[in-house]
Protein backbone atom coordinates (compact mmCIF):
# COMPACT_ATOMS: atom_id res chain seq x y z
CA UNK A 1 0.00 0.00 0.00
CA UNK A 2 1.72 2.80 -1.16
CA UNK A 3 2.36 5.60 1.49
CA UNK A 4 1.11 3.86 4.39
CA UNK A 5 2.68 2.18 7.19
CA UNK A 6 1.83 -1.00 7.70
CA UNK A 7 1.56 -1.39 11.42
CA UNK A 8 2.27 -4.34 13.64
CA UNK A 9 -0.01 -5.25 16.03
CA UNK A 10 0.11 -8.70 16.91
CA UNK A 11 0.53 -8.56 20.41
CA UNK A 12 -2.27 -5.96 21.10
CA UNK A 13 -4.66 -7.19 18.71
CA UNK A 14 -3.95 -10.83 17.42
CA UNK A 15 -6.71 -11.25 15.36
CA UNK A 16 -6.34 -8.07 12.94
CA UNK A 17 -3.87 -7.23 10.07
CA UNK A 18 -4.04 -2.92 10.33
CA UNK A 19 -2.89 -0.99 7.99
CA UNK A 20 -3.43 2.82 8.07
CA UNK A 21 -1.60 5.98 5.93
CA UNK A 22 0.74 8.12 7.40
CA UNK A 23 -1.81 10.79 8.16
CA UNK A 24 -3.77 8.13 9.80
CA UNK A 25 -6.89 9.42 7.70
CA UNK A 26 -7.83 6.11 6.73
CA UNK A 27 -7.55 2.90 8.42
CA UNK A 28 -8.11 -0.68 6.87
CA UNK A 29 -8.84 -3.33 9.40
CA UNK A 30 -8.34 -7.13 8.02
CA UNK A 31 -10.62 -9.70 10.86
CA UNK A 32 -9.18 -13.00 11.10
CA UNK A 33 -5.29 -12.28 10.48
CA UNK A 34 -5.26 -15.48 12.77
CA UNK A 35 -7.25 -17.90 11.35
CA UNK A 36 -5.69 -21.19 10.87
CA UNK A 37 -6.53 -25.02 12.06
CA UNK A 38 -9.44 -24.98 14.17
CA UNK A 39 -10.15 -21.04 13.95
CA UNK A 40 -13.46 -20.30 12.37
CA UNK A 41 -13.48 -16.58 10.92
CA UNK A 42 -16.63 -15.51 13.02
CA UNK A 43 -16.90 -13.48 15.59
CA UNK A 44 -15.12 -15.17 18.13
CA UNK A 45 -15.15 -12.84 21.59
CA UNK A 46 -11.65 -12.69 21.02
CA UNK A 47 -11.88 -10.81 17.80
CA UNK A 48 -14.64 -8.75 19.01
CA UNK A 49 -12.35 -7.61 21.93
CA UNK A 50 -9.40 -6.53 19.49
CA UNK A 51 -11.83 -4.87 17.16
CA UNK A 52 -13.55 -2.35 19.35
CA UNK A 53 -10.31 -2.01 21.66
CA UNK A 54 -8.31 -1.20 18.30
CA UNK A 55 -11.35 1.49 17.33
CA UNK A 56 -11.40 3.02 20.58
CA UNK A 57 -7.77 3.56 20.15
CA UNK A 58 -8.49 5.85 17.11
CA UNK A 59 -11.96 7.19 17.92
CA UNK A 60 -11.13 11.32 18.57
CA UNK A 61 -12.67 13.10 21.27
CA UNK A 62 -14.69 15.96 19.68
CA UNK A 63 -12.38 18.63 21.17
CA UNK A 64 -9.19 16.41 19.17
CA UNK A 65 -10.97 16.50 15.80
CA UNK A 66 -9.88 18.74 13.37
CA UNK A 67 -12.77 21.08 11.95
CA UNK A 68 -12.91 19.43 8.20
CA UNK A 69 -10.94 16.46 8.44
CA UNK A 70 -12.70 13.67 7.44
CA UNK A 71 -11.11 10.26 8.06
CA UNK A 72 -11.99 6.37 6.50
CA UNK A 73 -12.59 3.42 8.32
CA UNK A 74 -12.33 -0.08 6.04
CA UNK A 75 -13.27 -3.49 7.47
CA UNK A 76 -12.18 -6.31 5.39
CA UNK A 77 -11.29 -9.59 6.15
CA UNK A 78 -8.13 -12.06 5.51
CA UNK A 79 -10.05 -15.48 5.60
CA UNK A 80 -11.87 -17.11 2.41
CA UNK A 81 -15.11 -15.43 4.37
CA UNK A 82 -15.75 -11.77 5.47
CA UNK A 83 -17.62 -13.07 8.30
CA UNK A 84 -19.30 -16.08 9.08
CA UNK A 85 -21.33 -14.25 11.75
CA UNK A 86 -21.96 -15.07 15.55
CA UNK A 87 -20.72 -17.49 17.28
CA UNK A 88 -22.96 -20.42 17.10
CA UNK A 89 -20.46 -22.94 19.30
CA UNK A 90 -20.87 -20.66 22.00
CA UNK A 91 -24.52 -19.46 21.61
CA UNK A 92 -25.78 -23.11 22.00
CA UNK A 93 -23.53 -23.87 24.96
CA UNK A 94 -24.91 -20.69 26.73
CA UNK A 95 -28.60 -21.68 25.83
CA UNK A 96 -28.22 -25.09 26.93
CA UNK A 97 -26.47 -23.65 30.41
CA UNK A 98 -29.48 -21.12 30.69
CA UNK A 99 -26.59 -18.12 31.02
CA UNK A 100 -28.50 -15.06 30.04
CA UNK A 101 -26.39 -12.69 31.39
CA UNK A 102 -23.52 -14.08 29.50
CA UNK A 103 -25.45 -14.40 26.19
CA UNK A 104 -26.75 -10.69 27.07
CA UNK A 105 -23.41 -9.65 27.63
CA UNK A 106 -21.93 -10.88 24.07
CA UNK A 107 -25.05 -9.54 22.31
CA UNK A 108 -24.26 -6.17 24.26
CA UNK A 109 -20.90 -6.01 23.05
CA UNK A 110 -22.08 -6.63 19.83
CA UNK A 111 -24.56 -3.83 19.92
CA UNK A 112 -21.71 -1.42 21.19
CA UNK A 113 -19.26 -2.27 17.82
CA UNK A 114 -21.48 -2.01 15.49
CA UNK A 115 -23.26 1.16 16.85
CA UNK A 116 -19.90 3.24 16.84
CA UNK A 117 -18.97 2.26 13.35
CA UNK A 118 -22.59 3.38 12.37
CA UNK A 119 -22.40 6.53 13.99
CA UNK A 120 -19.12 7.04 12.27
CA UNK A 121 -16.94 6.61 15.83
CA UNK A 122 -18.57 9.62 17.04
CA UNK A 123 -19.04 11.64 13.45
CA UNK A 124 -15.87 12.38 11.72
CA UNK A 125 -15.44 8.96 10.38
CA UNK A 126 -16.80 7.14 7.00
CA UNK A 127 -17.23 3.67 7.92
CA UNK A 128 -16.87 1.23 4.36
CA UNK A 129 -17.28 -2.62 4.30
CA UNK A 130 -15.10 -4.67 1.64
CA UNK A 131 -17.03 -7.41 1.51
CA UNK A 132 -14.63 -10.36 -0.99
CA UNK A 133 -16.01 -13.18 0.74
CA UNK A 134 -19.16 -14.32 2.03
CA UNK A 135 -20.88 -12.82 4.87
CA UNK A 136 -23.86 -14.14 6.85
CA UNK A 137 -25.51 -13.59 10.06
CA UNK A 138 -23.79 -11.09 12.31
CA UNK A 139 -21.23 -11.16 9.50
CA UNK A 140 -23.87 -9.29 7.03
CA UNK A 141 -24.73 -7.27 10.17
CA UNK A 142 -21.30 -5.93 10.40
CA UNK A 143 -21.61 -4.95 6.96
CA UNK A 144 -25.40 -3.28 7.12
CA UNK A 145 -23.54 -1.28 10.39
CA UNK A 146 -20.81 0.60 8.18
CA UNK A 147 -21.90 3.63 5.75
CA UNK A 148 -20.99 1.77 2.35
CA UNK A 149 -20.89 -1.96 1.73
CA UNK A 150 -18.36 -2.41 -1.40
CA UNK A 151 -18.80 -6.12 -2.55
CA UNK A 152 -16.88 -8.04 -5.16
CA UNK A 153 -19.41 -9.93 -7.33
CA UNK A 154 -20.18 -13.57 -6.92
CA UNK A 155 -20.01 -13.14 -3.28
CA UNK A 156 -22.97 -14.89 -0.87
CA UNK A 157 -24.23 -12.89 2.05
CA UNK A 158 -27.92 -13.16 4.07
CA UNK A 159 -29.17 -13.81 7.29
CA UNK A 160 -30.19 -17.83 8.31
CA UNK A 161 -31.05 -17.15 12.04
CA UNK A 162 -34.70 -18.51 10.96
CA UNK A 163 -33.15 -21.61 10.06
CA UNK A 164 -32.90 -22.63 14.16
CA UNK A 165 -35.17 -20.60 15.10
CA UNK A 166 -33.92 -17.08 15.80
CA UNK A 167 -33.52 -13.72 13.88
CA UNK A 168 -30.72 -11.30 13.54
CA UNK A 169 -30.55 -9.66 16.47
CA UNK A 170 -27.86 -7.08 16.45
CA UNK A 171 -28.98 -4.42 14.34
CA UNK A 172 -30.24 -6.37 10.80
CA UNK A 173 -33.63 -4.88 11.03
CA UNK A 174 -32.57 -1.33 11.73
CA UNK A 175 -30.27 -0.99 9.06
CA UNK A 176 -31.76 -3.08 6.66
CA UNK A 177 -34.92 -0.63 7.05
CA UNK A 178 -32.08 2.28 6.34
CA UNK A 179 -31.66 0.70 3.15
CA UNK A 180 -35.01 -0.71 2.27
CA UNK A 181 -38.73 -1.07 2.66
CA UNK A 182 -39.35 -2.54 5.88
CA UNK A 183 -41.35 -5.32 3.90
CA UNK A 184 -38.03 -6.36 1.87
CA UNK A 185 -36.02 -6.19 4.97
CA UNK A 186 -38.77 -8.60 6.76
CA UNK A 187 -38.26 -11.07 3.78
CA UNK A 188 -34.30 -11.08 3.74
CA UNK A 189 -35.05 -12.16 7.21
CA UNK A 190 -37.19 -14.30 7.40
CA UNK A 191 -36.73 -16.28 4.29
CA UNK A 192 -33.28 -17.27 5.76
CA UNK A 193 -31.99 -17.40 1.76
CA UNK A 194 -28.47 -16.47 0.99
CA UNK A 195 -28.40 -14.43 -1.92
CA UNK A 196 -25.75 -13.04 -4.81
CA UNK A 197 -23.67 -9.51 -4.25
CA UNK A 198 -25.26 -9.14 -7.31
CA UNK A 199 -29.13 -9.38 -6.56
CA UNK A 200 -28.49 -7.37 -3.02
CA UNK A 201 -27.08 -5.02 -5.09
CA UNK A 202 -30.29 -4.49 -7.00
CA UNK A 203 -32.10 -4.64 -4.10
CA UNK A 204 -30.22 -1.45 -2.85
CA UNK A 205 -28.62 -3.22 0.39
CA UNK A 206 -24.94 -3.24 -1.45
CA UNK A 207 -24.01 0.67 -2.64
CA UNK A 208 -20.70 -0.50 -4.72
CA UNK A 209 -20.75 -3.93 -6.71
CA UNK A 210 -17.43 -4.83 -8.65
CA UNK A 211 -15.40 -7.40 -9.97
CA UNK A 212 -14.12 -10.35 -8.56
CA UNK A 213 -10.68 -9.16 -7.18
CA UNK A 214 -11.20 -5.62 -7.81
CA UNK A 215 -12.65 -4.13 -4.02
CA UNK A 216 -9.79 -3.09 -2.72
CA UNK A 217 -9.62 -0.78 -5.69
CA UNK A 218 -13.03 0.48 -5.54
CA UNK A 219 -12.59 1.40 -2.12
CA UNK A 220 -9.61 3.32 -2.53
CA UNK A 221 -11.32 5.23 -5.50
CA UNK A 222 -14.34 5.91 -3.09
CA UNK A 223 -11.91 6.80 -0.52
CA UNK A 224 -10.42 9.47 -2.75
CA UNK A 225 -13.22 10.88 -4.14
CA UNK A 226 -15.08 11.34 -0.62
CA UNK A 227 -11.63 13.41 0.26
CA UNK A 228 -12.34 15.37 -2.46
CA UNK A 229 -15.42 16.76 -0.39
CA UNK A 230 -14.61 15.96 2.85
CA UNK A 231 -17.15 18.55 4.74
CA UNK A 232 -20.00 17.57 3.03
CA UNK A 233 -19.37 13.86 3.91
CA UNK A 234 -18.91 14.91 7.46
CA UNK A 235 -22.00 16.84 7.04
CA UNK A 236 -24.00 14.05 6.10
CA UNK A 237 -22.57 11.86 8.71
CA UNK A 238 -24.42 14.33 10.88
CA UNK A 239 -27.76 14.41 8.67
CA UNK A 240 -27.90 11.02 8.79
CA UNK A 241 -28.23 10.95 12.79
CA UNK A 242 -30.81 13.84 12.15
CA UNK A 243 -33.28 12.05 9.44
CA UNK A 244 -32.15 8.39 10.20
CA UNK A 245 -31.07 7.58 13.82
CA UNK A 246 -30.21 4.03 14.52
CA UNK A 247 -29.52 4.34 18.22
CA UNK A 248 -27.89 2.36 20.82
CA UNK A 249 -31.40 2.35 22.62
CA UNK A 250 -33.05 0.85 19.40
CA UNK A 251 -31.13 -2.18 19.34
CA UNK A 252 -30.31 -3.39 23.01
CA UNK A 253 -34.19 -3.09 22.93
CA UNK A 254 -34.18 -5.53 19.86
CA UNK A 255 -31.35 -7.56 21.26
CA UNK A 256 -33.04 -8.26 24.31
CA UNK A 257 -36.17 -9.82 22.27
CA UNK A 258 -32.95 -12.15 20.50
CA UNK A 259 -31.72 -13.17 23.93
CA UNK A 260 -35.19 -13.90 25.22
CA UNK A 261 -35.72 -16.05 21.75
CA UNK A 262 -32.54 -17.93 22.08
CA UNK A 263 -32.99 -18.90 25.74
CA UNK A 264 -36.57 -20.58 24.57
CA UNK A 265 -34.67 -22.59 21.94
CA UNK A 266 -35.33 -26.16 22.04
CA UNK A 267 -32.75 -29.06 21.55
CA UNK A 268 -34.22 -29.25 17.80
CA UNK A 269 -32.98 -25.96 16.90
CA UNK A 270 -29.54 -25.82 19.12
CA UNK A 271 -28.94 -28.89 17.17
CA UNK A 272 -29.73 -27.40 14.02
CA UNK A 273 -26.72 -24.87 15.39
CA UNK A 274 -24.66 -27.50 15.90
CA UNK A 275 -24.61 -28.54 12.24
CA UNK A 276 -24.23 -25.29 10.91
CA UNK A 277 -21.26 -24.62 13.01
CA UNK A 278 -20.23 -27.86 10.94
CA UNK A 279 -20.99 -26.16 7.84
CA UNK A 280 -19.59 -22.83 8.55
CA UNK A 281 -16.16 -24.98 9.16
CA UNK A 282 -16.43 -26.63 5.66
CA UNK A 283 -17.74 -23.96 4.21
CA UNK A 284 -14.39 -21.58 5.27
CA UNK A 285 -12.15 -24.36 4.48
CA UNK A 286 -10.52 -24.59 7.93
CA UNK A 287 -9.95 -27.97 9.79
CA UNK A 288 -11.46 -28.65 12.90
Amino acid sequence: MSMTEKRLRGCAFPTLRVESDLHGDAHWLYMHADTGPGLRPCFRTALMHDMWSYLSTITLPESLRVRGRLRHVVIASDAPAFNLGGDLELFARLIRQNRREALLDYARRCVDGVHHLHSGLGGDVRTIALVQGDALGGGMELALSCHTIVAEEGVDMGLPEVLFGLFPGMGAYSFLCRRVSPQVAETLILDGNLRSSDELHRLGVVDVLVPKGQGEAAVRDLIRRQQRAPAAHLALNAVRGIAQPVTREELMAITGVWVDAALALGEKFLRTMDRIVRAQTRRSGVAH
